[in-house]
């Protein structure tokens, strides 16, 4: 594969496809006017005007693949309720494919709701069941996304800890990607770091890296220790710890680190962001990009994220503009 351009410093991914597979979650925005403090308890009183409905968890990372012009499958597993036909029709609307099992009969599909006022978050309310779901469901999961794998051009993992992923799908999984030559993105959970192998590159935030190595996130090159520490005990090519408004540090075995600074302006909502970073690594390395040169557009794409309200998938034009802002 040879990486190329398609104009205002964007690699030509044209005709790439990427798989996600991941735990897709409904995002709800409810915004409203806090008017008074409730006399029932010492609560604000929201009342609500707007009601919005966004993609969330892996099918976030679908969105932000499709909005910047590549193809994405996405594999999960959605609840046969209002929620999960709501998401699959938002989904198709934005050129997502979709494929997988339904959840289990009674297990809902995962909805976040946030209350919105005065441009904060008052409150979040959730609605999912987290414990591992039965082996039929999760076996039919692995052998969707193993049909998936077909001519794609990525793998990306996104990882929500909502028991769609562990020990009976990812290992084989990551295995047969690498096996065919497919560079894998895994956006970790801890509970699951044990499985891991065969990814490219994860992309835990300093505090996952640092709880997955046992370390203290206030000590000195924590974020470095924590990358060798991992590359030590996991089976992957490279760490890449996102720092926040420090921006990245990518941990590559047999390489110095490699520090990247945040480019965001201003920090408004990070919610999402991980999602982005996983997208726009996924599709750099789609295009045959190599890891620093795909961190790096990440990074980039992390600093739009984070300059908007909630979840939202960043576009290619939006990219482009950012990248020639800055050279």
């Amino acid at each position: 594969m040879t990486p190329g351009r398609s104009g205002g410093g964007l690699p030509d991914w044209s005709g790439r496809r990427v798989v996600v597979v991941g735990e897709a979650i409904v995002d709800r925005y409810w915004y409203g006017q806090v008017e008074r403090i409730s006399p029932e308890a010492p609560v604000p009183v929201v009342r609500v005007g707007e009601r919005e409905i966004r993609p969330g968890g892996a099918a976030n990372v679908a969105a932000n693949l499709a909005a910047l012009g590549l193809g994405a499958t996405l594999v999960t597993a959605l609840g046969r309720d209002e929620a999960g036909r709501t998401l699959a029709r938002e989904l198709a609307g934005r050129g997502v494919g979709i494929a997988g099992p339904d959840l289990p009969d009674g297990r809902p599909t995962p909805v976040k709701t946030r209350v919105i006022a005065r441009h904060q978050q008052v409150v979040r309310l959730d609605e999912e069941q987290v414990d591992p779901v039965p082996d039929a469901a999760a076996e039919a999961l692995r052998d969707a996304a193993l049909a998936a794998l077909d001519g794609a051009s990525a793998l990306i993992v996104s990882d929500y800890g909502k028991g769609l992923l562990d020990g009976r799908n990812l290992p084989e999984l990551l295995r047969a990607a690498r096996a065919s030559g497919i560079p894998a993105v895994v956006d970790p959970k801890l509970r699951n770091v044990q499985h891991y192998g065969g990814a490219l590159v994860i992309t835990p935030n300093l505090a996952e890296a640092t709880r997955a190595a046992a370390l203290d996130p206030g000590e000195p090159d924590a974020a470095e220790r924590a990358g060798r520490r991992l590359l030590e005990r996991l089976d992957v090519e490279a760490v890449l710890v996102t720092l926040g408004e420090k921006g990245m540090l990518l941990v590559r075995r047999g390489a110095p680190p490699v520090a990247i600074p945040a480019r965001a302006r201003e920090v408004f909502d990070v919610t999402g962001a991980g999602d982005t970073v996983a997208a726009v690594l996924g599709a750099a390395l789609a295009a045959g990009l190599d890891l620093e040169a795909g961190a790096r557009l990440a990074n980039a794409a992390a600093a739009i994220a984070v300059g908007r309200l909630g979840t939202a998938a960043v576009g290619a034009d939006e990219l482009r503009a950012v990248l020639e802002e800055q050279t």
